[in-house]
């Protein structure tokens, strides 16, 4: 059997979904396009994208929900200067795509920009980070219900003290087309699953819940009873944990943060802030620093969309942009911010590979992909033993950031008190409140322990979701503060 090359066949299998169903084909995204132009604009893209969504919850020992759905469309952009004009359909046709081009095209009347330059039609560099596969239909339903069955049966047999267990597995089959002004043409395949599970345990009256999960671009097939074991012990060891836990202390101390998951606090506190819309209208803490010490020696943070298989992986952006491996933060000097295409025109420098868009009813705009830091030498064990007085985080749940302040608010789902080096004993409503330019500076000690997270991860900005990527090492910050309950 002969294969295509990688782009070319993600090119036709968009083709096959989202063109010639409805009677379309390249010649008709080029008049879209030409009728634009027809007035001064910058940029102009068109955006086709089909998604199948499957979902199945498990609760009280039975499969009680699924889902299913398919949705697609188009959207169609002019940006000229700051502005931008967006119009969408979920009728794919090329009168609905005539009268979106008209409607977007009336921005340029009032600007002073020049017409985009029409090159010859480029085809996206060709690389495959992820199969091209559909993950929906790499497992049969009866299958499905099945292994929702085997995460019930074992959690509840891990310990008595297991009350409840919930389980969802979700799997999305998303095909994108990507037609620009400057002759771009691109298409991604992408599928994404991700299995979660979520235990209550109950002992004398009290109640403590635990979870545990991941997923990525790949079949269904990655959820072998390896895996899902080792899901179900990280649940419920989390919610047994948590019921000996005691109050957290509050006040400012050493706090040391646990490998992988907890590069969300890096996420928000840090990653938000380095977008290129944020700093490009002065408004992020790091707004005009760049080549500047950031952070402390030895910090440094990537955002990385070219990590084979991952969550947060793109082949191309939302723009047709291919996503790169971007160092924002080398050593603690400010190298660079995360670019769409609008703000990297306006701030004069290449796109990053980071415009991201929740579907084809939304604009584009600056976003993180995979973003994590490098790791140090430091053993973990040494971390944590150098703590005198602390908290050791592994685990975080929901957060806050102001981005022009940097200012966080984190909650701790999974921490521990620690005395002279050693863990004393779990503890419960602890929050981590800091800066994120001021935290960055106050890193003392970087673990050789880096992982990225699970593969469950999905950041939110300005009402757009897309699924993302974080990691880290361990690592200690120093004289942070911790509000608690005790």
């Amino acid at each position: 059997m002969i294969s295509r090359e990688p782009t070319i066949e993600r090119l036709a299998i968009a083709k096959a979904l989202l063109l010639t169903p409805f009677g379309l084909d390249e010649s008709h995204l080029s008049a879209a396009l030409a009728q634009i132009r027809a007035h001064k604009v910058d940029d102009a893209d068109l955006y086709f994208q089909y998604t199948r969504s499957e979902g199945w919850g498990l609760e009280e020992g039975i499969v009680k929900s699924g889902s299913f759905s398919i949705d697609q469309g188009v959207g169609v952009r002019a940006v000229s200067g700051e502005k931008t004009a967006f119009a969408y359909s979920d009728d794919i046709s090329q009168a609905s795509l005539t009268d979106a081009a008209l409607t977007v095209r009336a921005i340029a009347t009032a600007s002073r920009s020049g017409r985009t330059k029409v090159s010859p039609r480029s085809i996206a560099a060709t690389r495959s980070l992820y199969p091209d596969l559909d993950p929906i239909a790499t497992m049969d339903s009866a299958a499905k219900v099945a292994l929702l069955g085997r995460v019930e049966k074992l959690a509840r047999a891990k310990d008595p003290r297991v009350a409840q267990v919930m389980a969802n597995l979700a799997s999305e089959y998303d095909v994108v087309l990507v037609a620009r002004a400057d002759g771009t043409l691109a298409a991604d395949v992408r599928p994404l699953v991700r299995l979660s599970v979520t235990v209550i345990a109950e002992q004398k009256g009290r109640r403590e819940v635990g979870s545990a999960g991941g997923g990525g671009r790949f079949s269904l097939a990655y959820f072998d009873d390896a895996l899902i074991g080792k899901y179900v012990d990280e649940a419920v060891t989390a919610a047994l944990t948590n019921l000996e836990s005691r109050p957290a202390p509050a006040g400012e101390m050493t706090v040391v943060l646990g490998p992988g998951w907890p590069g969300i606090l890096l996420h928000e506190a840090i990653g938000h802030g380095l977008e290129g819309d944020f700093n490009r209208k002065g408004s992020s803490a790091f707004s005009g620093r760049i080549g500047q010490r950031v952070a402390a020696k030895g910090v440094t943070v990537l955002d990385d969309g070219t990590i084979n298989d991952r969550r947060g992986s793109l082949n191309v952006d939302d723009e047709g942009n291919a996503s790169q491996r971007n160092v924002l933060i080398e050593d603690g000097i400010l190298k660079g911010y995360i670019q769409d295409a609008m703000n990297a025109r306006l701030m004069g420098v290449a796109p990053t590979g980071n415009g991201r868009r929740e579907s084809y009813a939304h604009v584009p705009m600056p976003r993180m992909t995979n973003t994590y830091m490098l790791a140090g030498d430091m053993a973990p064990q040494e971390i944590v033993s150098s703590i005198k007085r602390g908290l050791y985080a592994t685990n975080f749940g929901g957060g806050q950031v102001d981005i022009t302040s940097g200012k966080f608010v984190f909650s701790a789902s999974q921490a521990y008190w620690v005395e002279n080096g050693k863990i004393q004993y779990p503890v419960k409503g602890a929050t981590i409140v800091g800066n994120g330019p001021d935290a960055l500076t106050r890193v003392s000690m970087i673990g050789n322990d880096m992982q990225l997270d699970s593969g469950v991860g999905t950041c939110g900005k300005e009402g757009q979701s897309v699924p993302v990527g974080v990691g880290q090492p361990t690592l200690r910050i120093d004289g942070l503060t911790v509000g608690g309950t005790a």
